[in-house]
């Protein structure tokens, strides 16, 4: 009987290793799935810039020129990957850049440094770093940097979320170029999560978890992290672009991103784009708008504010 026992055991944690490997493998797949964009192949008119140094990290950028002749209104553009992956040549948001250039903007795609090894806000002093590179040469790449457009997806729509509402706060300020200013004038969210606190899956705690080392919504980290407590008055106008269908950021993340903006008297668009999943994937029939009406969507309000 005790053999019996003893086998019994063995059994019972080789099962449930096996589960965990298996659950593992299933939530990186899908992580995967809910992270990809449609293949864009990019050619940078200029790659890799060292915009910044942070912590001894080499952050660099690369930039993507019009066709027509400087100066260039300048965009800035952010990837996604769930807060711990990406990079700034794939990812949500990336099939826009040439769309942006068509209508003639230079836009810089960023590289961030990347969660969990770089804990909250390293990203946020980041992505301000690289605006204040650009006004502080401005004139050598031909940009013109006095009003500054930005957009990026899931993590990267998160990202330009709390650049945004985190203007002129110097708590977010670090690195160098301190005397050119990290104000953006203009944001795209693409189905970024805005407020970490509210309920979730299992999936989605499990990914907070990774990156943040938390998923309670208790935790005043996840406040911190949160876009939706920086909304105030005084914040740039915003276009808010998700999936009715997401299954990885719900739709209420956007929903509530939008009444808090609506609230506070800021100049904020909702556009819930039917039939689509995470980064805009079709699920039950194509998607409307279509993805290159979104890109318009996008170039519109660009040129509405920043011309």
């Amino acid at each position: 009987m005790k053999n019996l026992f003893k086998w019994f055991g063995i059994a019972l944690i080789i099962g449930l290793c096996g589960l965990a490997i298996y659950a593992y493998i299933w939530v990186r797949q899908y992580q995967q799935w809910a992270d990809e964009e449609p293949t864009v192949t990019l050619s940078p008119d200029i790659s890799d810039i060292t915009y910044c140094t942070m912590d001894a990290v080499p952050l660099r950028m690369d930039l993507y020129f019009p066709d027509s002749k400087a100066p260039y209104q300048a965009l800035v553009y952010f990837h996604g990957g769930s807060f711990t992956a990406g990079d700034k040549r794939t990812g949500s948001g990336v099939i826009d850049i040439p769309a942006m250039t068509e209508r003639g903007y230079a836009v810089a795609a960023v590289n961030y440094r990347l969660m969990p090894e770089h804990p909250f806000p390293a990203e946020v002093l980041d992505a301000k770093c690289a605006i204040r590179f650009l006004r502080a040469h401005a004139a050598e790449y031909g940009l013109l940097t006095e009003k500054i457009g930005i957009w990026g997806g899931s993590a990267g729509g998160h990202l330009a979320a709390m650049i945004g509402l985190t203007n002129d706060d110097p708590d977010f300020e670090a690195g160098e170029y301190l005397d050119q200013s990290s104000h953006v004038d203009a944001v795209v969210d693409m189905f970024g999560p805005a407020d970490l606190t509210q309920p979730m899956g299992w999936l989605q705690r499990w990914l907070l978890r990774r990156a943040f080392g938390t998923d309670s919504p208790n935790d005043p980290l996840l406040l911190e992290a949160s876009p939706v407590q920086y909304v105030t008055r005084d914040a740039p106008p915003f276009l808010i672009l998700h999936g009715e269908q997401d299954t990885a950021v719900p739709v209420e993340q956007a929903e509530v991103l939008y009444q808090q903006l609506l609230n506070a008297g800021v100049d904020a668009t909702l556009v819930l784009v039917e039939n689509a999943d995470h980064n805009f994937k079709p699920i039950g029939g194509e998607i409307s708008p279509t993805r290159a009406a979104i890109s318009d969507l996008m170039a519109d309000f660009f040129d509405r504010l920043l011309e």
